[in-house]
């Protein structure tokens, strides 16, 4: 049994790109989640939130890791993912989908972003 916990649009401000105007001034981000989560039958069936991921923690999470300024948006996906296998150890994969809205690239864009894909076991491991 497969059991997803998923946060979207979860909207941030943070200051994080390539040019140095970019990390002064900040922009808007959303990010998109979904775990997968090793719980049992009977972690169910109790209906305690102790027995699971809690999503409002996992948004912490996320919140504290955007707020240390980056270059490329893959160095931010990479440290969220990192961090949620760290304080979460129920958790077996991550997909995390990182989008700037509106990037200054003199383009009609609604956004520009990455979706990486990881697995626990993969995590860590050379490529």
């Amino acid at each position: 049994m497969k059991t997803h916990i998923t946060l979207n649009g979860i909207h941030l401000y943070a200051h994080h790109g390539v040019a140095e105007q970019e990390r002064l001034v900040g922009n808007d981000y959303t990010i998109d989640l979904q775990m997968e989560v090793s719980l049992r039958q009977e972690d169910m069936e109790a209906d305690d939130v102790n027995r699971t991921v809690n999503y409002a923690d996992v948004y912490h999470s996320v919140k504290q890791e955007m707020n240390h300024p980056s270059r490329l948006l893959e160095h931010v996906a990479w440290r969220i993912i990192g961090r949620l296998f760290k304080d979460f150890p129920p958790l077996q994969a991550v997909e995390l989908h990182l989008k700037k809205r509106n990037p200054p690239m003199g383009a009609d864009i609604t956004s520009a972003g990455v979706r990486i894909t990881v697995r626990r076991e993969e995590w860590g491991k050379p490529a």
